[in-house]
């Protein structure tokens, strides 16, 4: 497993004149040739031949006129550069796919509401006013006409008002509407074509920056200050691969785990000196991992790379170590006293402590809040719920179940959903909290197995929510530490007969009831209980809505 370990800040100022000029030197040749290599592999990729008849390689050395081992390791990051663009690429079809996919099922939604509305001026036209039996419109006996929303009516005074005050005004912006969206839908299958047929380049020292020469004020008055911020960002960083066979595991950089000094050997063949190299976390990692390198015997064979990154941040320079980490051999894997379930929230975990029978034995939640906080600031507050998090499972002695999900898409895509929800699917970074806890874990010694989600809240909604009196979420960490434990989950006996379409696989169950309660979650309390076997569903609860009496009595009819 790859692992970085970042230095501390190493200050220029106590850095003497000759290293700063030979490291701003090779920083600048290693990124004009790693910008020129990309170009190069680019436009092979695009006339589909060869630009140069001797390697990619060999064309480096002579050009640049830097040693193997330099070269090598602008044409790898170079290669790699190339590799991540053609994921992306293919991440953005497939985002692209999806924005097409809402935009034409909510063009069919307001096509089949404008024929509605004509239907509805044409029966007007006509001199019999005929509303469809879905829609909210009523026509009363004293001739005034009334829309039903969500919040409020709407009324007329009689049927010529409703025509031209609403019937006209709603075609007319309809029409607009659909016309929008038919564009919106052009736009992004012709995006869709350009992604599929286009091979993009890259913008190095980022497009935002290279847009602000014309659109900062700063910059457009001073375009030489614009100039030297993005050329020092362009050339920010010199990574060199690692090398087995060397003796540090470097040719280029030697690391001195007694003296934390860090050589450097420039261009020129002439050895830089960074000293004070300290690791605040993985010092001890760094030392072993150099030590070991030096003392193995057959280094093509047992040998570990060591990359090193040096990287320029203005006033100080910050040093990365990237090794090659075994796996923690020491991890518990055993479920045999039962496993800790975990459902990741936009604003909390839920976690529960599941015994090796699958019996509940203790529940309980880890809250944050993540709105209006900046991307490091989230960072850090769901490392500090993850410690937390992971500490049970180290005090209980058992592994985490929880979810895998991809949440790439299903952020993509729901422009016109809800704003509310589209606001808490925005800020559920379930990446960043997998990724917190997996980190913890595997440095406590704990596994980590993951799930298919599929149901776990709808399951723990309607089987153990109202049982142990748990939350939602603390009733789907308790039936993911059950599916971690290999149980699947049955319908209660009380629900059971209830499914129409039986036999039905285990999962697709849960689906299918879960359609016909469709009442608010505090309701479940009510309706049934799943203790009693042979109980009925109340579906006239005093405390139902009007709506949902009536969804509960179509769907149990």
């Amino acid at each position: 497993m790859k692992k970085a370990y970042f230095s501390k800040r190493i200050w220029k100022k106590e850095i003497n004149d000759l290293t700063l000029v030979e490291i701003a030197s090779l920083s600048e040749l290693f990124n004009r040739a790693k910008r020129f290599v990309f170009q190069t592999l680019v436009r092979q990729k695009r006339w589909k031949r060869e630009l140069h008849k001797e390697s990619i390689h060999l064309v480096v050395k002579k050009k640049f006129g830097v040693n193997d081992y330099v070269a090598n390791s602008i044409v790898r990051e170079s290669q790699a550069l190339l590799k991540a663009q053609s994921e992306l690429n293919k991440l953005y079809i497939k985002q692209t796919d999806e924005k097409i996919k809402k935009i034409k099922k909510k063009l069919k939604i307001e096509r089949s509401f404008l024929t509605t509305l004509r239907k509805i001026k044409e029966s007007c036209i006509n001199g019999n006013v005929h509303f469809p039996k879905n829609r909210k419109y009523t026509l009363h006996s004293s001739g005034l006409v009334s829309l039903a929303l969500q919040n409020h009516s709407l009324v007329w005074m009689n049927t010529y008002l409703f025509e031209h005050q609403y019937l006209d005004v709603a075609i007319k912006r309809l029409k607009a509407k659909i016309g929008r969206l038919e564009h919106r839908l052009f736009r992004l299958e012709e995006k869709k074509v350009k992604l599929t047929t286009h091979i993009s380049s890259v913008v190095f020292g980022s497009k935002k920056l290279f847009k602000h020469q014309f659109t900062k004020k700063e910059f457009v008055q001073d375009h030489q200050s614009w100039k030297e911020l993005f050329l020092a960002t362009r050339n920010k960083q010199v990574l060199i691969s690692g090398r087995k066979d060397a003796a540090a595991g470097n040719f280029v950089f030697t690391y001195q785990p007694d003296t934390h000094d860090l050589h450097v050997t420039s261009l020129s063949g002439k050895v830089l000196t960074f000293s004070n190299v300290v690791f605040p976390y993985g010092q001890e990692q760094v030392n072993q991992t150099v030590l070991r390198q030096r003392k193995c015997k057959d280094k093509k064979v047992n040998g570990k790379p060591i990359s090193w990154s040096v990287e320029d941040y203005g006033d100080y320079y910050i040093i990365k170590c990237l090794l090659d980490v075994e796996e923690e051999v020491l991890v518990n894997f055993s479920t045999s006293d039962g496993v800790i379930g975990v459902d990741c929230n936009v604003d909390h975990f839920a976690w529960t402590d599941v015994s090796k029978d699958g019996n509940f034995l203790e529940s309980g939640t880890f809250s944050f809040t993540l709105n209006k906080k900046t991307n490091g600031q989230s960072t850090k507050i769901l490392e500090a719920e993850a410690i937390a998090l992971v500490n049970v499972a180290v005090q209980k002695n058992k592994p985490i179940v929880m979810e895998d999900i991809d949440t790439t898409l299903s952020k993509t895509g729901n422009t016109y959903g809800n704003k509310k929800a589209n606001r808490l699917k925005s800020i559920f970074a379930y990446r960043k909290m997998a990724q917190a806890i997996k980190s913890r874990a595997q440095k406590m010694g704990i596994a980590v197995i993951v799930v298919n989600p599929a149901y776990t809240s709808i399951t723990g909604k309607l089987k153990y929510m109202r049982k142990f009196g748990i939350s939602i979420h603390q009733a789907a960490s308790y039936t993911i530490g059950r599916k971690g434990l290999g149980y699947k989950e049955k319908v209660p006996q009380v629900l059971r007969h209830h499914i129409v379409c039986h036999p039905l696989p285990y999962w697709k169950q849960w689906w299918a009831l879960n359609k016909k309660f469709h009442v608010r979650t505090e309701m479940f309390y009510q309706l049934f209980d799943v203790n009693k076997p042979s109980g009925n569903i109340n579906l006239t609860h005093k405390e139902l809505t009007e709506k949902e009496s009536k969804h509960l009595k179509k769907a149990f009819a």
